[in-house]
């Protein structure tokens, strides 16, 4: 890749990027902005977020990098939605404070003032 890239891209950053990113340090990059700041020729610093094998941000990270050395990824990981989970209160609760007003330790302390 050696047009600049834009707000939304997913790149490969790795050892063709630049030498931190070798290996096992290579990462899946989501791109928010480009500096537009002049530096070295065929580098730039890019904002964004490191993503996991799941699509999910794992962290926020600045990078500078070699325009050559970034590549799209072949297929974007798709983000895993978590599965709905039931809130702490209990199940007879409905939101309306019913539930515990009608446990009888509650209504005993009530009773009792």
């Amino acid at each position: 890749m050696t047009a600049h890239p834009s707000p939304g891209d997913l790149l490969v950053v790795d050892g063709q990027a630049s030498a931190q990113f070798a290996g096992d340090r290579a990462l899946t990059f989501c791109v928010v902005s480009v500096c537009d700041q002049p530096t070295y020729a065929g580098w730039v610093w890019l904002t964004g977020y490191v993503l996991d094998r799941r699509g999910n941000a794992t962290a926020k990270r600045e990078i500078y990098v070699q325009l050559a050395g970034l590549r799209p990824v072949a297929s974007p990981p798709t983000p895993q939605r978590l599965p709905a989970t039931r809130s702490c209160a209990s199940q007879g609760d409905q939101g309306d404070g019913r539930a515990a007003r009608n446990r009888p330790g509650l209504r005993a302390r009530a009773d009792a003032r």
